[in-house]
């Protein structure tokens, strides 16, 4: 029995003890016993009954209550009752009528061992559930932020952090490689994530993070942590090399020196907390070629040729010069990609000559098969700037005229035939749209070349709601992860080379249409 004098005292010592240990609150303690023992209750009266359980907060009595809804007709048994039959019972009462609803005390109940158990759970599972719910909202605050605590253990190659009022989780993958963690140790790490689960780990950390570097720069260089120096991006391989971009807005403060530090010592603690990784710190420029030189450092750049709505960039420089711009298994270009965000193409100048001359050679190609002319008069027209028949089309013929050998009339004729062939070339494409059986909304979507439709409809794309059921990686490609390997993923529309923006914006504009 649960309601004498010394178990009504222990149970609210329980209560106390538990609400203290587990840093919640008293009242939801004594919710979650209210719960455990209602459900006992129902198991022994009856799970068809309302019954409602009341401790009271101050001496520890349990009340256990049978509510009844009063009816004029009674249709369930276990839960309602007429007036009359209310009346009958409690006849003293002048304050019953249809619609309110009674209170039958119900004996105490002597707690079973199956019963206990079950209580035992619900109370479990509550408290765990408001401790849970504690733990997020005591560390939401704290994602974005470095959290030190004590290895507590390793499960399964992740290792559990004691943060003192919760446990921390950093995963394998989010490990520094080859970095040797045991039980006992202190350790720092980057909170990317704070989640609201019931199950399992709520504080995911990192050590791999890029932003665990510049947190720490953030802790060790004043200048940053006070704003006068920015940290612009931040590009990892753990374990191995970073490159850091800083800037400052104040002439007078050099940014680089500043976080290296007198003799180093600033960047060397960093430097040591992460076991020996080498870290390029570099001074930001709006100037991008010579941003993306200083990137790719200790290569010297001849020339570098960008293009902005693509996001790509082709690096020119020597043969001497290649393997220190790719670096070690292309660690160098790779972190300087991320670095700048931009996709880089490095090229010798041999390779560049060799490609600029097969571009030159196909533009011409291109021209003499379409426009009729002679392979003098192609190369003529491309090498002054006249690459495509798009190109010409576009052009009136003064500007064509221009060129020397090319008089007014050949000009002219030279934009009409290559108007014409753009609309035996759309015709062409129409008719296999059609073929395909591309739809027309499909077609009208806004932004969608003639290339891009033919491609969709040969993939079994015809419809507009079939494109806007796709992701942005499937039309541009990417990566995915099988049993722990990164596997490229060809896109659709790879070979128009849009950008994931661009990508984002298709897929929005047809979802708009075919789901408004």
């Amino acid at each position: 029995m649960l309601n004498r004098g010394l178990d009504k005292l222990e149970l609210l010592r329980i209560v106390e003890a538990v609400a203290n240990e587990k840093s919640i609150d008293k009242e939801l303690v004594i919710g979650s016993m209210e719960s455990a023992i209602q459900k006992a209750a129902l198991t022994k009266f009856g799970n068809d009954n309302n019954i409602e359980v009341v401790i009271d907060r101050d001496s520890g009595d349990i009340k256990i209550q049978k509510v009844l809804d009063i009816v004029e007709k009674v249709e369930d048994s276990a839960r309602e009752i007429t007036l009359d039959d209310a009346q009958k019972n409690d006849p003293k009462n002048r304050e019953l009528k249809v619609g309110i609803k009674i209170f039958e005390e119900l004996p105490q109940i002597d707690f079973g061992r199956i019963a206990a158990q079950s209580a035992k759970q619900v109370i479990s599972s509550r408290v765990r559930e408001a401790e849970k719910n504690r733990q997020y909202e005591d560390f939401i605050d704290k994602q974005g932020q470095i959290l030190s605590g004590i290895i507590k253990r390793l499960e399964y190659s992740n290792v559990i952090v004691d943060l003192g009022k919760a446990e921390g989780v950093i995963k394998k993958d989010e490990l520094i490689p080859r970095e040797i963690l045991k039980t006992g140790d202190r350790v720092k790490a980057y909170c990317y994530e704070v989640k609201k689960e019931l199950k399992g780990h709520q504080i995911f950390l990192s050590r791999a993070h890029p932003q665990f570097l510049a947190k720490l720069f953030f802790q060790e260089v004043p200048e940053i942590y006070e704003g006068t120096i920015e940290i612009k991006s931040v590009a990892r391989d753990p374990g191995s090399r970073a490159k850091i971009c800083v800037h400052s807005q104040d002439s007078s403060i050099d940014p680089v020196g500043a976080c290296v530090g007198m003799r180093g010592s600033r960047v060397q603690t960093i430097v040591n907390e992460l076991h020996g990784e080498k870290i390029d710190i570099i001074k930001w420029t709006e100037d991008l070629p010579t941003l993306i030189s200083e990137s790719l450092s200790p290569a010297e750049i001849q020339r570098v040729l960008i293009d902005q709505d693509n996001k790509k960039i082709d690096i020119i420089l020597t043969e001497e010069n290649l393997s220190k711009a790719i670096g070690r298994r292309g660690q160098n270009v790779r972190l300087a990609s991320k670095l700048t965000n931009y996709e880089i193409d490095i090229l010798t100048d041999k390779e560049d000559s060799e490609r600029r001359q097969a571009e030159f050679k196909e533009r011409t190609e291109t021209l003499v098969k379409n426009l009729e002319v002679d392979e003098t008069l192609g190369q003529l027209l491309v090498s002054e700037g006249f690459p495509s028949i798009e190109d010409i089309s576009l052009s009136t013929p003064d500007d064509i005229a221009k060129i020397d050998a090319i008089d007014e009339e050949t000009a002219s004729e030279l934009i009409n035939r290559s108007k014409e062939t753009l609309i035996k070339e759309k015709e062409a494409v129409s008719l296999k749209l059609i073929e395909l059986g591309v739809e027309e909304e499909l077609i009208n979507l806004k932004g969608m070349t003639q290339g891009m439709l033919v491609i969709l409809g040969q993939k079994n794309i015809k419809k507009l709601s079939d494109f806007a059921d796709l992701s942005s990686d499937e039309l541009i490609g990417g990566f995915d992860e099988i049993k722990g390997k990164k596997i490229k993923i060809d896109g659709y529309l790879e070979e128009f080379s849009l950008s994931r923006k661009e990508a984002d914006e298709l897929i929005m504009s047809a979802r708009e249409i075919a789901y408004k």
